[in-house]
């Protein structure tokens, strides 16, 4: 069988390059167990991976299949860090807490390298990042912001590069200046959750796909989660949706986490093109707050990712929008083929940073990650799976963070959120 996923269009160049991909059955008749975890993606999967490998009883539901969400469709982008700069986390929680994040996040990145490895996933990790100024006037922040992580935060991989080596390393004469970082990649998402889920059912996690969560509640003091086929009772709950959250199972979270669509096109392979083109082969994100992020990878193929397309509801239509952006940067691309194009929904929040809460007694809800989410969310459902086993509670370091809801409520957030993007999108381009 054949499974349409109902939640992205478009097939994505991950899917048709991703191997083997195995399905797991939906949920039919009740299940009781210690931990119930509701979400198939990074954040999700993980938890239930590392719950079971410490002998929880874990159950896994996802409503589509694993990695149809943001966790299989994503730009694969590593990054370091938060969304938000650490010196910018400074004046409101202090260079403790900001340096704690920070080396959080750096732990982030040894666990998927060295998770990959134990259990023989190829995640196809290419190393470098490159992060671009698109506007002048941010050249002297990008500058300072090198010297700050090195002179901080201890973290000597990142070098600023003016315009003419930015230009030979973008193979671009666009952008104004980059920083580069030396000390991240980035990966096949798709593979990444593929082999997650792998190991989760090895260490014994029950995983359902095609099985929504359509109620969440309390009895006897257990969390009880009803789906089409059978109610999971357990101790201890996680809603790990992030973007794809649901107002009317749990509100907390989704007045939290805002979900805005993302667009990725794949082009054919660049030939000889390929040699000018990011010759370093990192991956590139930009300066504008409506970020657009691409990469050479696979058979020498431009993966290119962006916001832009408000209306595009098919492939056909994410093309168009797409290649306009890449012949912004790279003209002699402008009638370029494209193979592939989809697209997700990216959970963001209003200061950029994870949303991590004790939305009810014995449920957390983890989402929010801003863009960063390749290797923070994946952390986090180990860190999640830590706190529940006693071992240590580093998650509390994101419940403190002061995430505030969006405003407008249910019926007009949506709306007040789309015309800020507009409003940034235009500011992005003067």
């Amino acid at each position: 069988m054949t499974y349409q996923s109902p939640i992205s269009p478009g097939i994505s160049w991950y899917e048709a390059t991703a191997g083997e991909r195995p399905e797991y059955p939906a949920l039919d008749g009740d299940r009781a167990c210690d931990v119930v975890v509701i979400g198939g993606g990074f954040t999700g999967l993980s938890a239930a991976a590392h719950l079971a490998k410490a002998g929880v009883n874990v159950v896994l539901i996802e409503q589509a299949r694993f990695g149809d969400g943001a966790s299989g469709r994503n730009g694969g982008q590593m990054g370091t860090g938060l969304r938000a700069w650490p010196e910018d986390q400074e004046g409101e929680i202090g260079f403790e807490r900001a340096k704690a994040l920070f080396d959080i996040a750096e732990d982030a990145k040894r666990h998927m390298h060295d998770f990959a490895a134990e259990h023989g996933i190829d995640i196809g990790y290419s190393a470098g990042q490159i992060s671009a100024v698109h506007k002048k006037r941010y050249v002297s922040e990008y500058h300072r912001h090198a010297e700050i992580m090195a002179e901080r935060y201890d973290y000597p991989h990142l070098t600023y590069m003016e315009r003419d080596e930015t230009a030979q390393s973008v193979g671009s004469t666009f952008f104004h200046g980059a920083l580069r970082d030396t000390h991240t990649g980035h990966i096949h998402p798709l593979r990444l959750v593929i082999g997650t889920a792998r190991v989760a059912a090895e260490a014994g996690a029950q995983l359902f796909e095609t099985t929504p969560a359509t109620a969440l509640g309390q009895s006897g003091g257990k969390v009880t989660v009803t789906t089409p086929r059978g109610t999971i009772t357990a101790d201890r709950a996680l809603i790990a949706v992030n973007a794809y959250g649901n107002a009317g199972l749990e509100p907390v979270s989704a007045a939290h986490v805002m979900p805005i669509r993302s667009f990725i096109g794949a082009t054919a392979p660049l030939g000889a093109l390929s040699r000018k083109i990011i010759p370093g082969g990192e991956s590139i994100d930009d300066s504008r707050f409506v970020v657009r992020y691409f990469r050479k990878y696979g058979d020498d193929r431009l993966l290119f990712g962006g916001r832009e397309a408000y209306t595009a509801d098919n492939p056909r239509d994410i093309s168009t929008h797409i290649r306009k952006q890449i012949a912004e940067i790279y003209p002699e691309l402008a009638e370029v083929e494209i193979t592939h194009a989809w697209g997700g929904s990216v959970g963001i929040t209003m200061p950029r940073e994870p949303f991590v809460r004790d939305v009810k007694p014995g449920v957390t809800a983890i989402g929010g990650f801003s863009g960063h989410g390749v290797m923070l969310s994946n952390f986090t459902g180990k860190l999640y799976a830590e706190a529940v086993t006693g071992n240590r509670d580093r998650l509390q370091y994101f419940r403190d963070l002061k995430v505030p809801a969006f405003p407008g409520g249910r019926r007009f957030r949506k709306p007040m959120l789309t015309l800020a993007l507009t409003w940034y999108a235009m500011l992005d381009k003067l």
